[in-house]
């Protein structure tokens, strides 16, 4: 069995004459990853997408019409960059304009992976919650205070829509894993050789050289073992890319865990076959005795604004920690009686640090976007004509490469979810819809 991944993201980009390289033979199943929390609590809690909207459509109008021409189910996972309701509609939107604009027809089916606020209360009141870090707790204010709260389904939603023949399939939160692996364990693949090929087909040609999350990656499946080659002729899959991809964002070298269980590499094995081609075989799969799925929610904690500027004097980066010190004292001095106590936090964040040239974001977060820019302004100005010990010159300590100095960001969000949850069933959060779209 043949499945292709069209890129590590979708809206990242692909060689097109990859992909077409890719379906010049038979192609059973097409995934792509759309999501992921490595940009932050910010989308997830805005409801916007990280990905340009022109750039997902193009990485899905070229592929779509070939998938559906094949018969090669589509599997799209965290719709949208944090897969709440908002993103998968945001993306269904755009799935509907290709298939007007090329007049495409095709069963849509649709998993929504949101969570309400008193499902999670329920789960915590019956000590189903488990802490991921010992820094971070679980709390019913926590809850309360969410605003948008997503489950990550496994591949049990998904395996649901392949038996009803959907054409495209396209998820809220899901775990990367579970796009790729969810066909093969469907098929009656070995699950430890498709949980392995997914951990490493989600990122697309990134198992590859040269390294690449912008190009498909081919992957074929057998009884004992699966295969790895790009569609991409420039690029090559080697052992050493691909076990060293096996390790991407795995605490424990030997162990993937998956809602449905642990994916166990102890006695994997890594084959080069030709120059482009990578075998593995040996893995194994341990169903877990008690399933979990995680749970992700966001709060909004204030409003930024920030002031970016550098620092090309050498004595005024040496005195670095004596100018914002002196800053923060005037701001405080001057605020006390016009904002509300521990209405804001100011932080200075820095890179370089070089002799000759000091990087500076002035990060400043308040409770309403009017207090941000207050507070950032106070300390923009204070800190470009601070003084200190031994300073000759008269002119300002900063160079603002951007005018209008101050860039105001607005909404903050920060994680105040981000737990086990065990669950009798890995469909229980899983609301699925299927329908055709004609047109």
């Amino acid at each position: 069995m043949k499945i292709v991944a069209l890129n590590g993201l979708l809206g990242y980009g692909y060689s097109e004459e990859a992909l077409n390289i890719a379906f010049s033979e038979k192609v059973d199943y097409l995934g792509v990853d759309a999501g992921s929390t490595d940009p932050g609590p910010y989308y997830l809690g805005s409801g916007k997408s990280f990905t340009d909207r022109g750039a997902v459509k193009r990485d899905l109008e070229l592929a779509l019409p070939k998938a559906l021409a094949q018969k090669a189910p589509f599997i799209i996972g965290t719709a949208g960059g944090a897969g709440s309701v908002r993103h998968v509609q945001w993306l269904k939107e755009i799935l509907l304009e290709i298939a007007t604009e090329k007049n495409l027809q095709f069963k849509l089916g649709t998993v929504f992976s949101d969570v309400s606020k008193e499902y999670v209360l329920e789960k915590l009141d019956s000590g189903k919650i488990t802490n991921m870090s010992d820094e971070m707790s679980l709390s019913q204010k926590d809850i309360e205070e969410s605003t948008t709260i997503v489950s990550q389904i496994g591949i049990a939603p998904i395996i649901a829509l392949l038996k009803q023949k959907a054409d495209v399939i396209l998820c809220g939160r899901a775990c990367d894993t579970a796009i790729y692996a969810a066909p093969c364990i469907y098929n009656g693949y070995n699950p430890g050789l498709a949980f392995h090929m997914a951990k490493i087909m989600e990122c697309g040609a990134m198992c590859s050289e040269p390294v690449a999350a912008a190009d498909v990656m081919q992957a074929y499946m057998y009884d004992d073992y699966f295969e790895l080659r790009p569609a991409n002729p420039i690029r090559k899959c080697t052992v050493d890319r691909v076990a060293a991809h096996t390790l991407y964002e795995q605490s424990n070298p030997y162990l993937i865990f998956e809602p449905d269980g642990v994916c166990d590499l102890t006695n994997s094995k890594f084959q080069q076959v030709d120059e482009r081609t990578v075998r593995v075989t040996g893995s194994v799969f341990k169903e877990a005795e008690e399933k979990t799925l995680k749970l992700e929610g966001v709060k909004c904690s204030g409003y930024r604004t920030i002031c970016p500027a550098t620092i090309y004097d050498p004595e005024t980066i040496r005195q670095f920690d004596t100018i914002t010190e002196t800053v923060m004292n005037f701001v405080k001095e001057n605020t006390q009686k016009t904002l509300p106590e521990n209405s804001y936090t100011v932080s200075f964040k820095t890179n370089g640090g070089a002799e000759s040239s000091l990087g500076i974001v002035m990060d400043i977060v308040g409770q309403t976007q009017q207090i941000a820019d207050t507070v950032c302004a106070l300390v923009r100005s204070r800190m470009l004509h601070c003084d200190y010990p031994g300073r000759k010159s008269s002119a300002g300590n900063l160079a603002f490469p951007f005018s209008p100095s101050d860039i105001h960001v607005g909404p903050v969000y920060e994680f105040s979810v981000f737990h086990l949850a065990k669950v009798d069933s890995l469909l229980e959060t899983a609301k699925i819809e299927i329908e055709e779209v004609r047109v």
